[in-house]
């Protein structure tokens, strides 16, 4: 029998298939809070390496929000899945201006 799957695997369970499907996707890293949120990522991960960050983060009680996104000019086609990151109480931060967001989810704790 499967083991079954922990709150946190099924959470990160979209982001390992996007990975597979689409191996050349990048995750860009972002932090923020109720202080605001970098304008930048803090850095890009590849694909393979996606889920296994995350999974760490939430682990150590990390309140996190992915979004895979698309150009405007291509809705359809997936350009970079958006990790967001933070510590505090605050919301998730809305979409990102000038992005179509294909699936987004909220992790808030277990």
């Amino acid at each position: 029998m499967p083991k079954p799957e922990t709150p946190v695997e099924g959470f990160l369970a979209p982001l390992a298939r996007h990975a597979r499907k689409l191996p050349d996707l990048e995750g860009l890293v972002f932090w923020g809070g109720a202080g605001g949120w970098d304008a930048y990522p803090s850095e890009a991960l590849e694909a393979e390496e996606i889920a296994f960050y995350a999974e760490g983060l939430l682990l150590d009680g990390f309140r996190m929000q992915w979004s895979l996104l698309a150009t405007a000019d291509m809705p359809d086609r997936p350009d970079h899945l958006r990790l967001e990151f933070w510590q505090d109480d605050s919301p998730a931060p809305p979409p990102p201006n000038g992005w179509v967001v294909l699936e987004r989810a909220v992790w808030t704790g277990a």
